[in-house]
C-alpha cells in the first residue's frame, strides 16, 4: 500500500531528527563518555593529577581522584564506593579477603618519603640510623643531644624541645615511614611499630595530610616531620640527611630513589615489604592503584584496563618530571602487572 505523501514527510522529517540527534556532538559524547572515580593516598596526589589531566586529553574517559589517605582509600575500595583506590601500604591478605570482587594490586611509582625540620640556623642536618628512629619513639627530647650533636660537628644545635610532626589520618606516607624506621631500630618496632595510623608515644603534633604535616613543621620552630619528597621540595623545606644500608648520608633524589626501587624484588602478586633497600634512599616506598577483578559492566572494566595500561606505559614518562621526581616502576614489572590486569579484569 502506497504512503501518501504527508505521511512520507512525515517519515522523512521523523528520520532526520532521529539521525541529527544520534550524530549530535552530545548525544556522541553521552553515548561515548566513561568515567572513573578512585580514592586513597595523598603521597602520589601530585603525580595523580598529572596522569588524569594527560590521560583525559588521550581518551574520552573521565577519572577522578580524591586524596583521602591510604586508610580512607582501603575502606572505600572494600566497601565498593569507588572504581579504583589508592594506597601506599599494600593491602594485608585479611583486607583483600574482604573484597568479594577480586582484587588486583598495581605499582604505579616509587617514591621517597624525607624528614623535613624547622631550626633556624641549622642549614644542613644529618640523622643517623639510630638517631632518627629514636626522635620518633621519644628517646631522643632535645636538639643538643649527644647523639645527635654527632653527626653534626659544629652544627648551632640548641638546647630546645624537639617537636615531633605526625600525620592525623591513616596515611601510606605513615606507612612507608614506620616501615622504615621499625627496620632499623628493633626498639621503634617494638614500640610504635609499622602502620599507616600507629600509636605514637612522643605526643607528636597532628597535620591531616602530607599538606597538612608541611605547614604544621613550617610554622612550627624546633619541629621535625616526614612528607613525600615533591612536597618538601616545592614548598623549599629544610631536608634532613639521612644513613642508609652502607652507612651513607643521603639527601633524596629521583636518582637515589630509582636506586632502591631497582634493588626491590617483586613477588607474583607485587606486594612489597621491603623497609631497608640495600641501595639507593633508604624512606622510599612504593605506591599502588587497586583494582577490582569484576566490574559492573563491559564499559567500566575496559576504561579501566584503558587506565591501567596507560599508567604504566605513557603515564611512566610523568614520574621522573622534576617538579615531581618518583621513580619508574622497573618496565619487566610493569608489563607482568599490565598482563595481569588485562587478562584478569572482567565485566
Amino acid at each position: 500500500m502506497a504512503l501518501s505523501t504527508h505521511a512520507l514527510r512525515r517519515a522523512v522529517t521523523a528520520s532526520a531528527v532521529t539521525a541529527a540527534i544520534a550524530f549530535s556532538p552530545i548525544f556522541t559524547a553521552i553515548a561515548q563518555a566513561a568515567s572513573l572515580t578512585g580514592a586513597g593516598a595523598t603521597f602520589p596526589a601530585l603525580l595523580y593529577d598529572r596522569y588524569r589531566a594527560e590521560f583525559q586529553k588521550k581518551t574520552n574517559i573521565k577519572v577522578d581522584y580524591q586524596a583521602v589517605g591510604s586508610g580512607a582509600g582501603i575502606r572505600q575500595f572494600i566497601a565498593g564506593v569507588v572504581d579504583f583506590g589508592g594506597s601506599d601500604a599494600a593491602m594485608t591478605d585479611a583486607d583483600m579477603a574482604k573484597v568479594n570482587r577480586g582484587v588486583i594490586l598495581v605499582p604505579t611509582a616509587g617514591g621517597a618519603v624525607t624528614p623535613v625540620y624547622n631550626l633556624p640556623g641549622v642549614s644542613s642536618l644529618k640523622l643517623s640510623r639510630s638517631v632518627l628512629p629514636d626522635i620518633f619513639a621519644g628517646r631522643i627530647t632535645r636538639w643538643n643531644d649527644p647523639k645527635i650533636a654527632a653527626n653534626n660537628p659544629g652544627a648551632n644545635l640548641p638546647n630546645s624541645q624537639i617537636k615531633t610532626v605526625v600525620r592525623s589520618d591513616g596515611s601510606g606516607t605513615t606507612f612507608i615511614f614506620t616501615n622504615h624506621l621499625s627496620a632499623v631500630s628493633p626498639y621503634f618496632k617494638g614500640r610504635i611499630g609499622v602502620g599507616t595510623a600507629p600509636k605514637w608515644t612522643s605526643n607528636p603534633l597532628k597535620g591531616r595530610g602530607n599538606s597538612g604535616v608541611a605547614a604544621l613543621v613550617s610554622k612550627t620552630e624546633g619541629s621535625i616531620g616526614y612528607v613525600e619528597y615533591s612536597y618538601a621540595k616545592s614548598n623549599r623545606m629544610a631536608i634532613a640527611m639521612v644513613q642508609n644500608k652502607k652507612n651513607e648520608f643521603m639527601m633524596p633524589s629521583l636518582e637515589a630513589t630509582n636506586q632502591a626501587l631497582s634493588s626491590i624484588v617483586f613477588p607474583d602478586n607485587f606486594r612489597v615489604f621491603e623497609g631497608d633497600p640495600s641501595e639507593g634512599y633508604p624512606i622510599t616506598g612504593l605506591t599502588w592503584m587497586m583494582v577490582y577483578k569484576q566490574y559492573p559492566s563491559k564499559e567500566k572494566s575496559d576504561a579501566v584496563k584503558k587506565w591501567i595500561d596507560w599508567v604504566l606505559t605513557d603515564g611512566q614518562n610523568i614520574n621522573g618530571d622534576p617538579a615531581l621526581e618518583f621513580a619508574r616502576i622497573p618496565e619487566a614489572i610493569a608489563n607482568r602487572a599490565r598482563q595481569k590486569v588485562q587478562n584478569e579484569v572482567k565485566p
